[in-house]
């Protein structure tokens, strides 16, 4: 994604590409999983630094109270339904079609924009769907790493408005221009991901030098002229994002290894290079939050003050984490568009934002739209799963925060901003409808608590024993409820 890489297998399709398939299976899948857990394994919050601009305050706030939230990666690498820009780079990791060189390779990759055309392209109908999910916001790829802009961007030809481009003659050509809108529309918290690496830029990769790895490809200490140019590159773009894009809420920064931290220690053809990748993070910050106040930045894996939230990638943490979070994953197992993908079932996606929000975190999920503009209908088909459950349920989610001890079996709690708990029940795989009774051990209701089932109705009988408080479901309320793979239980107040 992101700096993510799951090598996926392609889809057979333009000869222009072919052979496509061969070189794209689950022994790269497993070591870009671990290669992926190595790179974003952080220390336990020593380098957070707490955001103390009380309009960003305001808006990662606002951003806490969302929860769930859609990514979308999308550009040219899903003409063929391959993982998005990592077969460009030349880590020993990655492997492309069998008998394509680096070179012959990377020709053709660039030729994709000449396939560009999504006539099915409709953003509102995206918006309608992440909508009746209960998703609240929305992070959408403008730029990845190989540089591909996703908006009509003034600095480079390499755009999806660019005349090259078959999708350039329509309306919704300014494709960021068209998502934002439309979700917008919907009323949703607007991200904007943006690659600090740019793969095409001859700044970044210089064709004067051979491209090892994920890094620029010459030592910025001597053509500081180089690299001057391409953080001033930079900072155009996310100036024209946050000029001509309307209210932008979240600048959602990858590729951490551009940074300006040096590795004198780093090995030949590593994952690092000893010169600093500095491309002004205060300026670039001051003139992002000139044009959007308060605007949320999250500078992914670097720590430090432009590094609002973290992001732990394809993963939940064990316990609640000690600054503001949000695991990014996938529904299926790719970022981008992958027609072989499997996707993650609507019972599994409903128990994993429960248990993130319990430990006071949000939900991210990637979807990636297909060529054509649609979304997959199996991903359609998982939204509107999940959002059948939040239609019930969602008031235990949105705007709610942690309280310890966070879960209890089979239950994870959530606070609502009125005090009230929800304790909900994550039920098993063929677990048809709630037991006859329940106990909770380590929440207590506060005397003339009032305690229901969502999406039941009625008070429920609840009474304190010696093993703790056992409330009785009647079978009418057992059966309301028959088929969901989640169940709230709502104690309007507990004891402090």
């Amino acid at each position: 994604m992101v700096t993510r890489r799951r090598m996926l297998q392609g889809a057979g399709a333009l000869a222009l590409l072919s052979p496509l398939g061969k070189g794209f299976g689950h022994d790269q899948e497993k070591g870009a999983a671990q290669v992926a857990q190595q790179e974003h394994a952080k220390p336990a919050g020593d380098d957070y630094v707490p955001v103390t601009d009380p309009l960003v305050q305001r808006k990662l706030a606002q951003w806490s109270d969302w929860k769930f939230g859609l990514i979308l990666h999308w550009g040219i690498y899903s003409v063929l339904g391959i993982v998005e820009s990592w077969t460009l780079c030349s880590e020993d990791w990655i492997k492309r079609p069998g008998g394509v060189g680096y070179v012959e390779w990377k020709q053709r990759y660039e030729q994709l924009r000449t396939q560009f055309n999504p006539v099915k392209f409709d953003p509102a109908r995206w918006a309608e769907a992440a909508h009746a999910a209960g998703m609240r916001y929305l992070v959408f790829t403008t730029k990845h790493h190989d540089g591909f802009c996703m908006f009509d961007t003034a600095q480079t030809g390499y755009r999806v408005t660019a005349p090259d481009v078959p999708y350039h003659a329509n309306p919704r050509a300014n494709v960021a221009r068209e998502v934002f809108d439309a979700f917008r529309r919907r009323d949703f918290g607007i991200g904007a991901y943006f690659s600090k690496a740019d793969w095409h830029h001859p700044d970044y990769w210089s064709p004067l030098w051979a491209t090892p790895d994920r890094n620029n490809n010459y030592d910025v200490g001597k053509y500081p002229e180089m690299w001057k140019r391409f953080v001033d590159f930079t900072h155009a773009q996310i100036n024209e994002l946050t000029t001509q894009y309307g209210r932008v809420d979240l600048m959602w920064l990858d590729a951490g290894w551009v940074n300006d931290r040096p590795h004198p220690d780093a090995k030949a053809h590593g994952m690092e290079v000893p010169w600093a990748q500095d491309i002004d993070m205060p300026g670039l910050a001051a003139l992002a939050r000139r044009n959007q106040p308060g605007i949320v930045l999250v500078d992914r894996d670097v720590g430090g003050p432009y590094e609002n939230y973290r992001t732990p990638e394809q993963t939940v943490p064990d316990r609640p984490l000690p600054y503001p979070w949000e695991t990014c994953m996938t529904m299926g197992r790719s970022w981008s568009w992958n027609p072989h993908d499997t996707y993650k079932s609507p019972r599994e996606l409903v128990h994993t934002l429960v248990g993130i929000v319990a430990k006071g975190g949000n939900l991210l999920l990637g979807v990636g739209p297909q060529p054509d503009g649609e979304l997959p209908a199996a991903a359609l088909e998982h939204l509107r799963a999940i959002g059948a459950w939040m239609q019930v349920n969602g008031s235990a989610i949105h705007g709610s925060r942690a309280i310890a001890p966070y879960g209890e079996g089979k239950f994870r709690f959530t606070q609502g901003k009125d005090g009230s708990v929800n304790a909900i029940w994550l039920a098993d795989e063929g677990e048809p409808e709630p037991p006859a009774s329940i106990v909770l051990r380590s929440l207590k209701p506060a005397p003339g608590a009032k305690l229901q089932v969502l999406g039941a109705g009625g008070e429920l009988v609840w009474q304190q024993g010696g093993d703790g408080v056992h409330v009785a479901l009647p079978p009418a309320v057992r059966r309301q409820l028959a088929g969901a793979p989640a169940w709230t239980l709502r104690i309007s107040a507990v004891r402090a």
